[in-house]
């Protein structure tokens, strides 16, 4: 007779062995439809929930949302061929935002390979330009193996997903592993996996360059967020060195603090929020950059920051370093290196810093009231149909600060980006910005809610945006993650009709829409809809659903010739119809 550890050992499937070693990392929900069926049937074992999507584009999003707020490596699973292949938008975003991801995709008998089996792809080619890391699990006894490089792969360096296939017959096989053998112990389910400082001589040469600037600017990005930062940068901000954000940045530090720019980027036209603020960027000679890819929206497609500064560019991936603008070299990670740069920084002589504080924070101030000057002059806030710009005022003014805000890519990123406070560093606005698709909202939300509870979550999205996921309301009902969805339903694709009337003076037929009732579809599928075309009743709206326990729909008529302060939109004839 087997005593009972040898028994149990016995009768564990490779599907155990994986439920296991996921519990190992921490892991207590997947993202997951039906299959992998036997990993699902033994989950529940390991206290690992399934939660459940509908699309497996959407179940990607969840994950995503759940690693930015959770700071764990999140799972999702999928099957082999067309489930896989709805995987890849989400992967594609969370690559391109290095955003860790453990994709889990099961494929064929390995018997079957290459024979044209039921659903059979090849999987290698189809992730591989949107994974880090590949690899198929060969054998049932090294599925803690390839787990634990799984997630190393997702959760060091310059974070992304990594994909593992797992052939569907290892799943059901009973691997020969001794009970008497050493177990893999290691728990490598947090983000960043490791960390390392910048080089010590390049940390001081930054802290001269800063020190003896002019005019010194930070521009920080997600990478702060990513690297749990936000201390390390507030410290930096307290020994006087202004700083801005770029969107997926938000929160990286208080836009309350008195020198705090705000979001600057490709939306910095009248009506921004750091529109009058421009001057401050156009006009730095050091420039620090903290985990920020340049990239051509956050750069106001590389006009914005100034060309003679000298720049230095603080990032985990080298690659990055000085891509789009030569740059002071501190290859590292953010906390740890910001951390080392504030200690040196508070040995060198701060005075010319400290001598013209008092001038810069009265420069932001008098840039934030001339905003505020701005918006009573340029937008009415009780029109009908709805301006967005009313929905994130009344937004603003009750949001609790646990609260989470997510946003559709496209214009809603950008309302939200633009029109809330980050009143605490660290506080938390989700935006798809890494390839900026169309329909993450709702998953956003939904991914969000499942990695922190109890703080209320709100997303904002485009009545185009949420027409790709209006499916996922169920999954949030079912799934008892009650979030808020604050639909803007102007009735046509904004920034795309927006774009085109730009720079063409008309615009395609496709980007106008039929009405559409949301609170109505959401109320179809048992949860909670309201529709508001007055925007005094909105408010109202939406404090009762923060406090409420269901998936609640606000629609929102608003009107499709509101735009956001886009600088490429600025002074175009053709928008004003």
């Amino acid at each position: 007779m087997l005593d009972e550890t040898k028994r149990k050992t016995a009768n564990r499937t490779g599907a155990h062995v994986l439920a296991a070693a996921l519990q190992r990392h921490g892991v207590t929900q997947v993202f997951g439809q039906s299959i992998p069926s036997a990993l699902f049937l033994a989950a529940p074992d390991y206290g690992i929930r399934q939660v459940g999507y509908r699309t497996e584009n959407a179940g990607a999003a969840m994950a995503d949302a759940y690693a930015r707020i959770s700071g764990q490596v999140p799972v999702v699973t999928a099957q082999n061929g067309p489930a896989a292949t709805l995987l890849v938008p989400g992967l594609a975003e969370a690559l391109k935002a290095s955003i860790p991801v453990v994709a889990i995709v099961q494929d064929v008998h390995r018997k079957f390979t290459d024979r044209n089996a039921f659903q059979e792809l090849d999987h290698f080619a189809l992730f591989s330009g949107v994974a880090k890391w590949v690899r198929r699990v060969g054998d049932a006894e090294r599925i803690d193996d390839y787990i634990d490089m799984a997630f190393t792969a997702a959760a060091s360096g310059r974070c992304g997903p990594a994909v593992l296939l797992v052939p569907l017959d290892i799943l059901d096989e009973r691997p020969d592993l001794s009970p008497d053998a050493p177990r893999r112990m290691a728990s490598l389910g947090r983000y960043p996996l490791d960390r390392a400082a910048a080089d010590p001589e390049r940390v001081a040469e930054a802290a001269d360059l800063l020190a003896a600037a002019r005019a010194p600017l930070v521009i920080a990005g997600g990478g702060v967020h990513s690297s749990g930062a936000v201390e390390q940068l507030a410290a930096l901000q307290a020994l006087g060195l202004p700083v801005a954000t770029t969107v997926m940045g938000k929160g990286a530090v208080a836009e309350t603090d008195p020198l705090s720019l705000g979001v600057v980027g490709y939306f910095m036209a009248p009506g921004g929020r750091s529109s009058h603020l421009r001057e401050l960027v156009t006009g730095a000679d050091v420039v620090l950059l903290v985990g920020n890819r340049t990239n051509q929206n956050g750069t106001d497609s590389w006009s914005l920051y100034p060309r003679d500064a000298t720049f230095i560019h603080l990032d985990v991936d080298s690659a990055e370093i000085g891509r789009n603008y030569e740059a002071r070299r501190l290859q590292g990670d953010a906390k740890l290196t910001l951390a080392a740069l504030a200690e040196a920084l508070r040995t060198r002589d701060l005075s010319a810093m400290t001598g013209r504080r008092a001038d810069l924070e009265s420069r932001i101030a008098a840039g934030r009231e001339a905003h505020r000057a701005d918006m009573l002059r340029l937008v009415d806030m009780d029109a009908t149909p709805v301006r967005p710009e009313r929905l994130m005022a009344d937004l603003d003014a009750v949001l609790p600060e646990d609260a989470i805000v997510v946003a559709d890519a496209s214009y809603s990123s950008i309302w939200i980006s633009n029109g809330l406070t980050a009143r605490r560093a660290g506080q938390r606005f989700l935006t798809p910005r890494g390839l900026a698709g169309l329909g993450w909202g709702l998953p956003y939300a939904i991914g969000a809610k499942a990695a922190r509870p109890e703080a209320p979550v709100v997303c904002v999205t485009g009545d185009g945006g949420f027409g790709h996921v209006w499916s996922e309301l169920e999954t949030a009902r079912r799934m008892k993650l009650p979030v808020v969805i604050v639909v803007l339903n102007n009735q046509i694709l904004g920034y795309q009709k927006h774009a085109e009337l730009s720079l063409f003076a008309e615009h395609t037929d496709v980007c106008d829409f039929e009405a559409v009732d949301h609170a109505a579809i959401a109320r179809a599928v048992g949860c909670a809809g309201v529709r508001i075309e007055n925007p005094a009743d909105f408010r109202t709206a939406l404090e009762t659903a923060l406090v409420g326990d269901s998936v609640t729909v606000i629609d929102v008529i608003t009107d499709e010739r509101a735009y956001p302060p886009i600088t490429s939109f600025q002074g175009k004839a053709a928008l004003d119809y």
